[in-house]
């Protein structure tokens, strides 16, 4: 687990007369994990790239997007549950990889697993997770994992993190495209962070690795890495590989053309490159160019039941959550994660049943027109 120095410090709460107000929507943990957080973690989660357009418009885009409600049909029951690569889930909503859970909670990762599993949803666990790959699943063993690689400098490194992930039983591999280097990330500058100074990042190998090999330093994120790579990293795993980070529709024909599984249309939360596209703008783009030979999930802005029900009317297979993740666990732990899950199924439960549907594949392109406002 990560050792952590000034990030982990927490206000101190607040002296509050009367009961904790209910949290609702996904907001309101927005808004309490501010208060609870230090500066730093704040800036660390919350900050975008460069004037943070992209991160505005990953939010502000689905408000452009008018839902078109079909009445009279019978709604008695409805059925949130779809399957990503061939895997059951208990809605179209998701984890994201993010990485360091221990700065919002000691218990990091290991709550986030737990509550996916309670869930019924996938965890996507990142390359740098705070909690070793071991504890993570141990800790949850029946949840439905998928591990996100940044490919190393190290080739040999890459092969160990695939060969474990394998042997731990996750059922896919994210690899993340957007970061051959990070993005002009303003408020880490301002705050001089500096992540391998704050954090002791744990060596990513095996106990059994690391006890029985030399001393293996994490390299960097290959800048290098390329479409060719693709073949050598399907050489090595039999895991579906999906592409995180995908914008266009060039990239979408050739992640298709590479033999691909999945694409994550996602611009990192705002966080890599300012001024691309908010994800739900790319997504149809990116469906378009596909033309159903893969699957196509999104990431980015999603807030509300609303948001999930839309994405998946312009072609999304499910959604990816980050930052309201990390908002959950620093308000509640493993808790306050399943709350916040709960909370977005049961509004995509109920923006189902006001537009009609009664199971995620009756969500298609009619339900929604898009504001010229």
């Amino acid at each position: 687990m990560l050792v952590v120095t000034q990030m982990m410090r927490k206000k101190p709460p607040r002296n509050e007369a009367g009961p904790e107000m209910p949290f609702v929507c996904l907001t309101d943990f927005q808004a309490r994990a501010r208060e609870r957080l230090s500066k730093l973690t704040w800036d660390y989660i919350e900050g975008g790239a460069g004037e943070g357009f992209t991160q505005e418009d990953n939010i502000t885009a689905f408000k452009k997007i008018r839902l078109r409600p079909r009445y009279l049909k019978d709604v008695s029951e409805v059925d949130t549950r779809t399957t990503i690569q061939g895997e059951e889930i208990s809605a179209p909503i998701c984890i994201s990889p993010t990485g360091f859970h221990c700065i919002a909670w000691p218990d990091g990762e290991m709550s986030t697993a737990r509550a996916a599993q309670a869930a019924g949803i996938c965890y996507v666990t990142s390359t740098y997770a705070s909690c070793t790959l071991e504890d993570i699943v141990s800790t949850a063993p029946g949840g439905l994992r998928w591990f996100q690689l940044y490919v190393q400098r190290d080739r040999q490194l890459n092969r160990q993190l695939i060969q474990r992930v394998e042997s731990l039983g996750f059922k896919a591999l994210v690899i993340t495209v957007d970061v051959p280097i990070s993005g002009n990330r303003w408020h880490d500058v301002r705050n001089q962070l500096d992540l391998k100074t704050n954090l002791l990042l744990k060596d990513l190998r095996s106990p059994k690795e690391r006890n029985s090999m030399p001393s293996l330093q994490m390299s960097r994120i290959d800048p290098s890495i390329c479409w060719d790579d693709l073949s050598w990293l399907q050489s090595i795993t039999q895991l579906p590989i999906i592409l995180k980070g995908i914008l266009t529709k060039e990239d979408a024909e050739l992640a298709v053309k590479h033999n691909v599984q999945g694409i994550i249309v996602s611009n990192h939360g705002g966080r890599q490159l300012d001024e691309v596209p908010a994800s739900i703008d790319a997504l149809t783009e990116v469906v378009a160019a596909v033309k159903g030979k893969i699957e196509v999930y999104m990431d980015g802005g999603i807030r509300t039941g609303n948001d999930v029900l839309k994405a998946l009317a312009l072609g999304a297979k499910c959604i990816f959550l980050g930052r309201p993740i990390l908002w959950g666990l620093a308000c509640k732990g493993e808790r306050g994660v399943e709350e916040v899950l709960n909370i977005l199924k049961n509004e995509f439960h109920t923006s189902m049943t006001l537009t009609g549907c009664r199971s995620v594949a009756e969500i298609n392109r009619d339900l929604i027109q898009i504001s010229r406002l």
